[in-house]
């Protein structure tokens, strides 16, 4: 199946303000988007410029590629690009499509297996004659997924594009989800720079599943009780005369299973001045109130505390999964982007590394 990515075009957008709404409106135009995917005529115009800005209506961040999946069925792949802030979307989207003749819907880039995963780009092929690993062990830190890539032709100087590719291939390889989730970092050797004996990319995927399951095993049902935690209020001033003021769980800072809860989820708003006023303040506290209604720690959300900063409040959570941070965020941008500048960050630090600064 040959699939097309898509960019946009906001011309005769219909107004979409749920998932309902998306599938009604493709579903009155599904016959012409089928008839242009078949014989693959004038897809920009018949379907790619029509689909995309619908799709923005639902979030900004969900992409498509869309091919013929067999002789009658055309596929609609909807992508979030590995963007845990809107694979929630993407998920709930496809499970509230219609059933409709001569279509097929799926979430997030499938998998293609090691036959048909093999990419081309700027030169290099990455496929399973190019491409091997092999497994690190980081001292400290024993349950991070720490991969060495090895790439027949990699050279420092050509870092970017076998990096790119690699990314692309192990896409194709795992699927998107996997590939996003699986794996905590990845550096890449050449041949004669490789530490360890190489395994053939075709057994990588088996050995994600395999260290994935053991860190289930290790931290499933894992919770921690916030009530009686301490925090700590941290200040620093900086060389441009602001001032840095933290609050933060130092019970949980040094607890010694944050790998059970590996998602970081970071919700910045952004106000008017260096620090926040009273009115700025409260609205601050009714967002952080807000969300402590719903991502309750016994449920896996551990609210880590706050930084703020030159006009910046950053709320900080770690979490067994990213999904629900994910709604909760895009529900406060929503409500409140008309008096604060809004964005979202999720991502997997296991070690919780990204607050040491505050050990």
């Amino acid at each position: 199946m040959k699939l097309f990515k898509l960019f946009n075009n906001k011309k005769e957008v219909a107004t979409i303000t749920n998932y309902a709404d998306f599938w009604a409106w493709f579903t009155k135009h599904e016959k012409d988007f089928h008839k242009a995917t078949n014989k693959q005529d004038n897809l920009e115009k018949a379907f790619f410029n029509k689909l995309q800005p619908h799709l923005e209506q639902i979030k900004n961040g969900i992409w498509f590629l869309v091919g013929m999946y067999d002789d009658s069925t055309a596929e609609l792949i909807l992508t979030a690009e590995g963007d845990a802030t809107t694979i929630a979307f993407v998920e709930e989207l496809v499970a509230a499509a219609p059933v409709l003749p001569g279509w097929r819907f799926t979430a997030l880039k499938p998998e293609y297996g090691i036959d048909n995963a093999a990419v081309n780009m700027a030169g290099y092929s990455f496929n399973d004659d190019t491409v091997s690993f092999y497994a690190n062990e980081l001292q400290g830190y024993p349950d991070e997924i720490d991969i060495t890539i090895v790439h027949k032709e990699y050279r420092n100087d050509n870092h970017a594009d076998i990096a790119k590719g690699t990314f692309l291939f192990l896409d194709h390889l795992l699927g998107e989800l996997n590939f996003m989730a699986l794996i905590d970092n990845i550096s890449f050797k050449s041949p004669t720079q490789a530490e360890a004996e190489l395994v053939p990319v075709e057994k990588l995927k088996s050995f994600l599943i395999w260290r994935e399951k053991e860190f289930v095993e290790k931290y499933s049902g894992m919770r921690h009780n916030t009530a009686d935690d301490s925090y700590s209020v941290f200040e620093a001033a900086l060389q441009d005369g602001t001032f840095v003021i933290a609050t933060m769980n130092t019970t949980l800072l040094d607890w010694d299973a944050k790998a059970s809860h590996p998602w970081i989820a970071i919700l910045s708003l952004k106000f008017e001045g260096t620090m926040p006023d009273d009115e700025t303040d409260g609205l601050l506290r009714e967002i952080e109130n807000g969300l402590d209604v719903v991502l309750k720690d016994y449920e896996g959300y551990l609210y880590l505390g706050h930084e703020t900063n030159n006009g910046l409040r950053e709320i900080y959570y770690a979490c067994k999964d990213f999904r629900l941070p994910s709604k909760m965020f895009y529900d406060v941008e929503k409500k409140y982007s008309n008096r604060l500048k809004i964005s979202a960050d999720i991502y997997k630090d296991k070690y919780w590394k990204s607050f040491n600064r505050f050990v």
